[in-house]
């Protein structure tokens, strides 16, 4: 029960929220020193069209390395039917899909009603069953606490949403606080009423820090059963389709704060610290965020691996 998980999301929901294109030869050197690190899942890249994300044109390639690496988790996100298709031949272990509780930010981000996105979800779903290998899929509950487009999201529409992606055959349900709105209280709230429906499905959580309560987040998600957190080394990233939404959960941050806690993630904070800085020095024009990389690590401070 000590152990938990933090999941790098930085080479997929970091860089495709950024202007710069990071290069590929860049990215593997990423992939590779966060796992030296000890980071055992990460999500890698987005199936979308490159004209759209032109960050996410080596997506295939940026896989096919990742899947090299002994005992880690790669995960990819598919936005629609076609980008799936594309996720299972790559083969990635675990595939996420955005369903936004929020219409309008569903209409902004995949140009479709919530419905319409379970729908799709459903399809992707069968679409599994195609290939060989076993794939998980998530469900990424988008702007579960609210959003800058419509503004509040009932939690009655969330617990809906939640019921049909289960129906479709979701594996694991993530909520995400796209917009930075969450607050401790309003997470308890919601992991609470969400577990009722979908039990031990409800593993994972997606902080945004706009507000600065991201870490704030996690420790009420980590008491409420969690086990599995989204960061982003630097805190780089956040949805562009949310207007005003900075950065992630900061991946040093949260990994020096749970540790703190008592709870084991694998990861060594000094090389997650070195590898921020190859993230950096590829990403030169980027604002970088985290409290750990300025303050440095306490004296006499365990590394923890």
């Amino acid at each position: 029960m000590n152990n938990v998980i933090v999941n790098e999301v930085g080479m997929r929901d970091g860089l495709q929220s950024i202007r710069s294109i990071m290069s590929t030869s860049a990215k593997l050197k990423w992939i590779d020193s966060a796992y030296e690190a000890g980071v055992r899942h990460m999500e890698v890249a987005s199936f979308v069209p490159p004209k759209l994300l032109p960050q996410m044109a080596d997506a295939a390639e940026v896989v096919e390395h990742a899947l090299t690496l002994p005992d880690l988790t790669v995960t990819v996100l598919a936005p629609n039917l076609r980008g799936a298709h594309d996720a299972l031949a790559s083969g990635a272990h675990r595939i996420i899909v955005p369903v936004s509780v929020s219409s309008a930010h569903s209409l902004s981000n995949v140009r479709c009603t919530p419905e319409r996105m379970v729908e799709a979800f459903s399809e992707m779903c069968e679409a599994r069953k195609q290939v060989s290998q076993p794939v998980k899929m998530i469900a990424g509950m988008s702007t579960a606490f609210g959003c800058t487009i419509q503004g509040r999201v009932p939690l009655e529409e969330l617990i809906r949403l939640t019921t049909l992606v289960l129906e479709a055959g979701c594996d694991i349900v993530s909520l995400a606080d796209t917009t930075g709105y969450a607050t401790p209280k309003q997470v308890e709230q919601t992991l609470t009423a969400v577990r009722r429906v979908a039990g031990d499905k409800l593993q994972s959580v997606h902080f945004h820090n706009t507000r600065g309560l991201a870490l704030a987040n996690t420790i009420v998600a980590t008491q409420n059963g969690i086990r599995e957190h989204d960061a982003s080394l630097g805190g780089i990233g956040g949805c562009p389709f949310a207007p005003g939404v900075s950065g992630n959960a900061v991946t040093e941050d949260l990994v020096f704060m749970l540790e703190g806690m008592g709870l084991h993630t694998g990861i060594n904070i000094e090389r997650l610290l070195a590898c921020r800085e190859i993230v950096k020095s590829s990403l030169p024009d980027e604002q970088m965020y985290g409290h750990l990389a300025i303050a440095g690590l306490p004296n006499h401070c365990p590394t923890y691996v």
